[in-house]
This record gives structure tokens, C-alpha cells and sequence, in this order.
């Protein structure tokens, strides 16, 4: 924890603040939402109705390798730096069925088939749900940010670490659909696709947005989506592959909540509204 540093004013102020609290215009719903990703976990109290951040976020990075342990004491960690003693959100790259992680292709093994919900409610106090990490941002778009008010069939994608997404049919969401995972080319898409195969590969944003039409052409034939937006890290750099897309018949938007959106998502499924 020495790399968090000693408690703030504003996180002691927080402390001060019950979970739920009746004001005059209704009822505020606080729940820290935590944002597990293959190189950082980020976090932060959410003020659930409004979809805003509370406080900074706090991010530390990945351990290396990711274990079920390790990430639990960060998680941990998280809540001590907010002296949190409320519901939590934790949103997880892989399925998530009842609590339980089914897959953790970005992560470690170890997750696999762990009931992940009870770990991190046991080993932080607090009252905990799991939910998928692409999932969790799509629900904060949807909500609170570029999918607000839209109908019909609205794919989130988040180009990461790998590639997530969130399915979304006249705004109810359909879970855990790891579209990531389609094969292009004999590979997983997000071997081609994710930000961090433009990284490592050292692709040029015009080489990459290339690629990035090929998938959505693909996920374009499979489901005739009316929307996608495009989150995850890469969302901040839009601007610099957006004409690549045009190519494709299905409106394209930047997601609004950027790097964000994983943690108000996760914060919105602790809710359990």
C-alpha cells in the first residue's frame, strides 16, 4: 500500500458518507466499482444514478503473473485506499455465471471455475458482485454515456489488452457474448485487432483501422447491428482511425466514458438495481 500513499481528506470525507442517502431530490446510491484489466486495476465510488465518479480513480498495475491471489489483494487493496465499507462492483475480463469465472483468457488460470464473488466479498468485507469487465462498460454507456436512449441491436467494443464486448438488444443487455474470440484469418480476433497487437506489432493507425473493418465487417454479417461504439483504450484515439471506418454500413461512435466506463459499469451491477 506504500504505493498509494497515506489516506486523503477527500477519502476520509468518504467514510463519513453512508452507502445510501435520502437527499431532497431522491436517493443517491454509492458502490465502488472496480475495474479489473490485463495491465492495471482501477477504482473508484461511483454515485450510481448519475453515472459519476466520486473521487480520482486509483490505478495499479497488473500483477505479474495474474493469480487469483495476487489480484484479490489488490482488489483489497482498492478498498482499504477508500476505506470502503459498502457494496462493491468488481468487473472481470472473462465470463462471469453466477459468480463464478468460466473463462480468463488474459488473466491466469487460476480464475478458472473460481467462484470469484465470494473471494473478493470474503477477503474485503464488503458485499460483492462479479460481472464481466465489457459488459460493465456497456452498461455505463447505455445508461449514462453514447449509447444513452438507443434501440435495436448495440455492439460495445473495447480494444484492449484483448477485445471485449457487450451485446445489447433494445437496451437490455445480452451477457458474456467474448465476440473477441471469433476466429479471422485462422486466430482469435483480438490476436489481430486489439490495441495491444497494434503496440507490439507496431502498426500504424491506417494498417490497424484496416484491420479494425475487418472485424466489424464480420461481426457486421453476423448480427446487423444498428450501433457500435468503440471503447476501451484505443477509444481515446478515435479521431486518428475514424475514417478507416466508413467502410462499413453500420453507425460507428467513441464510447464517452473512456477508460472510465469498466468501473461506473461495475459500480452500476453492484448496485443490484
Amino acid at each position: 500500500m506504500s504505493s498509494l500513499g497515506g489516506l486523503t481528506f477527500q477519502r476520509n470525507l468518504l467514510t463519513l458518507i453512508s452507502t445510501f442517502i435520502i437527499i431532497s431530490e431522491g436517493l443517491i446510491v454509492q458502490v465502488l466499482g472496480i475495474d479489473i484489466g490485463g495491465s492495471g486495476i482501477k477504482g473508484a465510488p461511483v454515485e450510481v444514478h448519475k453515472g459519476k465518479l466520486l473521487a480520482k480513480r486509483v490505478r495499479i498495475a497488473t500483477p505479474d503473473p495474474p493469480t487469483a491471489k495476487k489480484v484479490t489483494q489488490v482488489v483489497n487493496d482498492i478498498v482499504q485506499y477508500f476505506d470502503w465499507q459498502g457494496k462493491i462492483g468488481v468487473g472481470f475480463p472473462g465470463i462471469v455465471k453466477d459468480g463464478q469465472i468460466m473463462t480468463a483468457a488474459n488473466m491466469h488460470e487460476s480464475w478458472v471455475h473460481l467462484h470469484a464473488e465470494n473471494l473478493f466479498a470474503e477477503r474485503t468485507q464488503c458485499p460483492c458482485t462479479l460481472v464481466n469487465d465489457a459488459d460493465a462498460a456497456g452498461l455505463a454507456e447505455m445508461r449514462h454515456g453514447a449509447g444513452k436512449g438507443r434501440k435495436g441491436k448495440v455492439i460495445m467494443l473495447t480494444f484492449g489488452t484483448g477485445i471485449g464486448s457487450a451485446l445489447f438488444l433494445d437496451g437490455k443487455l445480452v451477457s458474456n457474448t467474448e465476440f473477441g474470440h471469433l476466429q479471422l484469418h485462422g486466430k482469435i480476433a483480438e490476436a489481430r485487432v486489439s490495441d495491444r497487437a497494434r503496440t507490439q506489432k507496431r502498426l500504424s493507425w491506417k494498417v490497424w483501422g484496416k484491420r479494425v473493418v475487418e472485424y466489424l465487417a464480420h461481426l457486421e454479417l453476423l448480427f446487423s447491428p444498428d450501433l457500435f461504439i468503440i471503447g476501451g483504450g484505443a477509444s481515446k484515439d478515435f479521431e486518428l482511425f475514424k475514417k478507416s471506418l466508413k467502410a462499413l454500413n453500420t453507425e460507428i461512435i467513441p464510447a464517452q466514458h473512456g477508460n472510465t466506463a469498466g468501473i461506473l459499469g461495475a459500480a452500476m451491477a453492484g448496485s443490484n438495481e
